[in-house]
């Protein structure tokens, strides 16, 4: 996504934020609290209007995240 092209679907704004969160998935990664879903948040700074974009998680990082529980 191009940030200079961005704009809010709901106020037509283009200035935002963005930001990170991870989520578990079903089955095992649930039952060990493994966060192996990783999203960036493109959040409007006007009226708040968030858009989700899943990102890429490497197997490292899911175990630290394991260890870390």
């Amino acid at each position: 996504m191009e940030h200079n092209n961005w704009h809010c679907l709901k106020c037509q704004n283009r200035e935002f934020e963005t930001d990170q969160f991870a989520a578990t998935g079903g089955g095992l990664t649930k039952f060990f609290n493994i966060q192996n879903k990783k999203f960036t948040t493109v959040i409007c700074s006007r009226c708040g209007y968030t858009e989700l974009y899943k990102t890429d998680t490497s197997t490292l990082g899911n175990v630290l995240d394991f260890f870390g529980n």
